[in-house]
């Protein structure tokens, strides 16, 4: 079953309460309260809070014990933003934006192994000068094909003298043009 408590209008900016929300979220209810008594962060103290919430609720709406519980997800929401402005000089003003911030805690009391990600065999791409004005992705390009021209270059070497043996192909080119001329002008007749 799914618990939720919500605390709004947190005065902390989401960013900075984010990190500790990542940190307790999959946890048991125990070790999640564990972590945010000694973490020295205002949104620790918010989330704990807003967590202790969710518990009080799951036992008395849900007749749930909180030492089954698990933290299935902490969000926080951006909220509005309290705008203030500080004299600056030659008669500017500066614009202060106060954030604040939206809590959402979702508790569960059954049990789910978290699935591991699949990663690919390929490194991430890092965003680089180079990569961003191409110069790095042409290299990296010329090394593929690479690897792909090699095979067929291979398989063109065993047809090639199967192909002179049967009939030597004249080219046109190789000819000078006057012998061309003669040559169209027959077959036109």
């Amino acid at each position: 079953m799914l618990v939720r408590s919500t605390t709004k209008y947190a005065r902390i900016s989401p960013k900075k309460a984010r990190d500790v929300a990542r940190e307790i979220q999959g946890l048991a209810v125990s070790d999640a309260l564990d972590a945010l008594t000694y973490t020295p962060k205002k949104s620790a103290h918010l989330i704990g809070k807003t967590l202790k919430s969710a518990i009080a609720n799951a036992e008395n709406n849900h007749d749930l014990s909180a030492d089954e519980l698990i933290i299935k997800e902490a969000v926080i929401g951006e909220g509005p933003t309290l705008k203030r402005f500080k004299p600056r000089a030659r008669g500017s003003a500066g614009a202060i934006r106060k954030r604040t911030s939206h809590i959402f805690i979702t508790l569960t009391d059954e049990f789910e192994a978290p699935e591991e990600k699949k990663r690919s065999g390929k490194p991430k791409k890092r965003d680089t000068i180079k990569s961003l004005f191409g110069a790095a992705k042409p290299a990296a390009k010329e090394e593929e094909p690479a690897a792909e021209e090699e095979a067929p270059a291979v398989e063109e070497e065993k047809e090639a003298p199967v192909a002179e043996e049967a009939a030597p192909i004249e080219d046109a080119s190789d000819q000078s043009p006057e012998a061309n001329e003669e040559e169209s002008a027959e077959e036109a007749k």
